[in-house]
């Protein structure tokens, strides 16, 4: 019988070590640049054509190879970091297995130029699928210059796989970025298709965040550090307001090499309990020095994977730490001793502040009852006094006035629900009290001046008593619940509606049909409105531009990284515009590989989504019955476009249950 067992050729072994090294252009960036990093370099410089498909071009001062070295690079497990076994566990440099070189050069044509300080000439080799065409004495700077050219022009199979040269590009400089945080020491600079994206200079960790996310995080940066014998945890974390709906702006480092570890994760979102809004995630630049004896870093062919011995201890750690850099920068609300409390925030008044008539405009009221003061129910006020603004946070709490009712007689009933909620910014003619908060009693209008009043909805088991048999709910059947949830009877129970979830349905189904139909609707800004993005998202609009006209954006470039917004859809006003445009970008970036959907449902998804964030507020009759016939007429009402429920029905029998 023949043997049929023999070793592959290296030109074949060396393709499938490709196939888990080189997946895509991005990972070539990542190898050579930790390569350079290791080779001690003060400069590197990236240039990239066609998102790398064409060519991809590193050029590093660091400290060279003989012309032994260079050609011995490009062997299978060629390494200069390890020795022994026990080397593995002493790991502290980038890479160290020997295979990126040889990979590439297995799927790839590959010209390199290198020359150590003390030497007069360098070497020049070319490689052509793993197969050396030339080898050279030539004169060249100090340092490494490596061309990657065609990559996959020998496996078009590979090539065909690759994503649009935008997608692949926010590859590359998702790469570029981990590689130039984990090293601010040295200066970095990347260039596409003869267009400056990034010139980072070296300096300190701040300045490189600065440099590379934009000056506006100057102000949101904190510093966080924690040290002890086994771990030490340092770098910087934003503050909550800073927050952001898409979560790609968090970098975890362990010995200066970047990790995904969704475990340290969740103890820095930990230590920000209660501080974020929903949905939001914060921006951190975390590192985590540690002894390699104590982790694992060869588990993933890319090394983007990590073990760790004590993973709770280092949780624990990381938490601390965020936990006190959160608190040594004021970033939780603290107590002011020196304000009095018993006033409204509109005007925060102070302890020194003096006694004014609670007749004058401009004067916050206190927070005392009406029935131990002795002052008139709010009803009864001036009509020219102040009204409290909608953004105080006092009022947004309450849902109305700190005023509570006069204290009844047996007598006098009706005298219990008078001055109870007086709005701060909805009108008499379309208030209805939210369901389990006081409701506004609507006090009748001078003669001279007839208004229109609607009757007043109290939360009382006798305003259940209506013909819930009917089909179609009626304007007085629907109540709404701290500005979130809407309430409807109907013939088996009571139908309970997510208020912002059902404005996303209705939003999505708008803007999915606005990009299939290329019908969308833009409402121009009186002033239009200047955008600066990081240069990853600025790369996604540009290949974005029809698809955003089409939703109804309207913008032009101005300069570097800059857009001027002069149009947005027109479901979408009341937003920041700024923000709007920025948090979209960011969203579908995000989005990207995660999610396999084509690119008109993956856009109406990200800006139904951050659109619907803004309809959290209170709702006149007119607009709760608009809302449910919209919701109802829309394709899918009882889900949203990511499977979370928009309605749920308590039925009679269930309702029953929760009173026995």
């Amino acid at each position: 019988m023949l043997n049929v067992i023999q070793l592959l050729p290296d030109s074949i072994a060396n393709q499938i070590a490709a196939g888990e090294v080189v997946q895509r252009p991005a990972s070539v960036v990542k190898e050579l640049l930790e390569n350079s990093v290791d080779a001690k370099a003060k400069s590197v410089q990236v240039i990239i054509r066609e998102a790398g498909r064409n060519l991809i071009q590193i050029v590093d001062d660091g400290v060279g190879m003989t012309e032994t070295d260079a050609r011995m690079s490009f062997e299978r497990h060629a390494t200069s970091k390890i020795r022994s076994s026990d080397d593995l566990f002493r790991i502290r440099t980038m890479g160290f297995r020997g295979e990126a070189l040889a990979s590439i050069a297995a799927v790839a044509q590959i010209e390199m130029r290198t020359r150590r300080a003390e030497d007069e000439l360098g070497t020049l080799i070319r490689i052509e699928g793993s197969d050396i065409k030339a080898q050279e004495s030539i004169s060249c700077l100090p340092g490494t210059n490596l061309l990657i050219k065609n990559l996959f022009f020998n496996v078009p199979a590979r090539r065909n796989f690759l994503k649009s040269n935008s997608v692949e590009m926010r590859h590359i400089i998702d790469e570029f970025q981990r590689v130039a945080l984990a090293h601010p020491e040295v200066a970095f600079s990347l260039f596409h298709n003869d267009q400056e994206i990034y010139n980072l200079h070296a300096g300190k960790l701040s300045r490189r965040i600065i440099d590379m996310f934009g000056k506006s995080y100057r102000e949101q940066l904190n510093y966080c550090e924690e040290q002890t014998p086994y771990v030490t945890v340092r770098g910087y974390i934003g503050k909550p307001e800073s927050a952001k709906k898409a979560r790609n702006e968090q970098f975890f480092f362990v010995n200066n090499r970047y990790i995904k570890h969704n475990y340290l994760h969740h103890a820095v979102i930990g230590a920000y309990e209660g501080m974020l809004p929903e949905g939001s995630h914060p921006f951190y630049v975390l590192f985590v020095d540690i002894d390699p004896s104590h982790i694992d870093i060869n588990i993933h062919p890319t090394k983007t994977e990590i073990k760790f011995d004590d993973e709770r201890s280092v949780y624990a750690i990381m938490m601390a730490a965020v936990r006190k850099a959160v608190g040594m920068y004021n970033l939780t609300p603290s107590l002011d001793f020196e304000s009095d409390v018993n006033f409204l925030s509109g005007g925060r008044a102070t302890a020194n502040r003096p006694s004014v008539p609670e007749a004058k405009a401009d004067v916050p009221r206190p927070i005392t009852p009406s029935w131990a003061s002795g002052d008139k129910p709010a009803a009864d006020k001036p009509k020219n006094e102040r009204v409290p603004l909608r953004t105080d946070s006092l009022d947004k709490a309450a849902g109305g006035s700190f005023d509570m009712p006069k204290k009844p007689s047996s007598n006098n009933w009706q005298a219990l629900f008078k001055g109870i909620d007086e709005s701060s910014d909805v009108k008499s003619t379309e208030s209805v009290g939210d369901w389990l908060g006081p409701a506004k009693a609507v006090e009748p209008a001078p003669a001279s001046e007839p208004v229109e009043s609607e009757a007043v909805t109290l939360g009382s088991r006798a305003n259940q008593l209506q013909d819930v048999s009917a089909p179609v709910v009626e304007d007085e059947n629907i109540v709404q619940i701290q500005n979130r949830y809407l309430l409807a009877t109907i013939k088996s129970g009571v139908l309970l509606i997510d208020q912002r979830r059902a404005y996303e349905r209705i939003l999505y189904d708008q803007f999915h049909a606005a990009l299939t139909k290329h019908n969308g609707v833009s409402q121009q800004l009186l002033f239009p409105k200047t955008v600066t993005l990081a240069p990853v998202d600025f790369q996604l609009a540009l290949d974005l531009r029809d698809d955003l006209t089409h939703l109804g954006f309207q913008f032009d470039e101005l300069g570097q990284n800059t857009f001027v917004i002069r149009g947005v859809p027109g479901m979408t006003t009341g937003e920041n515009e700024e923000e709007l445009f920025a948090n979209l970008l960011a969203q579908l970036r995000a989005d990207t590989g995660r999610l396999k959907l084509d690119r008109a449902e993956s856009m109406a998804r990200s800006l139904a989504r951050r659109a619907s964030q803004r309809h959290i507020t209170r709702l006149s009759p007119t607009e709760r019955k608009a809302l449910v016939d919209q919701l109802f007429a829309s394709s899918n009402p009882s889900y949203t476009p990511t499977g979370e429920s928009v309605t749920t029905v308590l039925s009679l029998d269930k309702i029953a249950g929760l009173f026995r």
